[in-house]
């Protein structure tokens, strides 16, 4: 098998994950204004009743079964409002860490693939399929696959221990990754317990807990920015530590053609903030972005 140098591919795997996140920025910010764009239309609806339509359920011809509800204004921009300020919030964390997630696991995946002795001697796999192989490098892959999917399993804490012994990167040492782990416990909180804090949320934020035991776990638009940043932070650390044990050629010659601004340089780029309270949608804010998206990859 003919594979890339390695540093490279781990650069190439952060570059996308960042571009990625970027995305979700960008996507952040639109629907933030599609929803400012349609308060504004509401409030100047002349009807003090507006109609809307929506699906509750779908025929087997292929057409939706449509219901209509009727709103008052304050209604409908309550609605709105919940969207814009909770709903988009809570679906755009859950994208974070899930590109998050998938780079750790690309970047065991890539080194172990080239590396197959960081497995270590008592990894075992089944006969079954050794015996369906067709070849050496295919049952490293099953071993790397049963491998990620047991680091799947553990906890962010874990995981970054198991990482730490597979390839000397310890995620410990990086300040977002702390982050990350509370953003994760906020993700399977809202997940699995509908919001509410309980005493595994708490364990795997430790200090970084935002919330006593039973109370609501707060997701809105300025902590959604703050995990935003935590992440591509994350991504920032991960390129250079990895660049450190595996050099990439190309992350130095883009680093030569357009170096990185500094943490607090203007690029003009934008995110969604919004630091005003219901009852009204306010207008999006933009503020600036020390990193800018590259666009020709």
């Amino acid at each position: 098998m003919n594979l890339p140098n390695l540093g490279n591919a781990l650069f190439q795997l952060v570059t996308t994950a960042r571009h990625a996140l970027f995305d979700q920025g960008e996507l952040a910010q639109l629907t933030y204004g599609a929803f400012d764009v349609t308060a504004g239309n509401v409030k100047s609806d002349p009807s003090e009743v507006i109609e809307i339509s929506f699906p509750v359920g779908y025929r087997p011809d292929k057409t939706a079964i449509l219901s209509i509800r009727k709103y008052t204004k304050e209604q409908l921009l309550g609605r709105y409002q919940f969207l814009a300020f909770t709903q988009m919030p809570l679906n755009g964390l859950a994208q974070l860490v899930t590109i998050t997630e998938a780079l750790l696991g690309d970047v065991v995946r890539a080194v172990v693939v080239r590396h197959p002795q960081k497995l270590g001697g008592k990894r075992t796999i089944q006969l079954q399929a050794v015996i369906e192989a067709q070849s050496l490098e295919e049952v490293h892959m099953r071993a790397t696959d049963a491998l990620l999917n047991e680091l799947s399993y553990k906890s962010p804490l874990d995981f970054a221990s198991s990482l730490n012994d597979l390839l000397s990167v310890n995620l410990l040492q990086c300040p977002a990754f702390h982050k990350y782990v509370e953003l994760k416990a906020t993700r399977d909180i809202h997940v699995h317990n509908r919001g509410f804090v309980n005493e595994t949320y708490l364990k795997k934020s430790s200090s970084h807990a935002r919330a006593r035991d039973k109370m609501v776990l707060p997701v809105d638009i300025p902590y959604f920015l703050e995990s935003y940043e935590a992440c591509l932070q994350l991504t920032e650390w991960l390129e250079n530590e990895l660049d450190q044990h595996w050099h990439s050629s190309e992350r130095e010659a883009a680093r030569e053609v357009a170096p990185s601004p500094g943490p607090h340089e203007d690029t003009g780029s934008s995110v969604p903030i919004s630091q005003q309270p219901p009852p009204t949608l306010p207008a999006p804010k933009k503020t600036k972005r020390a990193r800018t998206k590259r666009t020709d990859v």
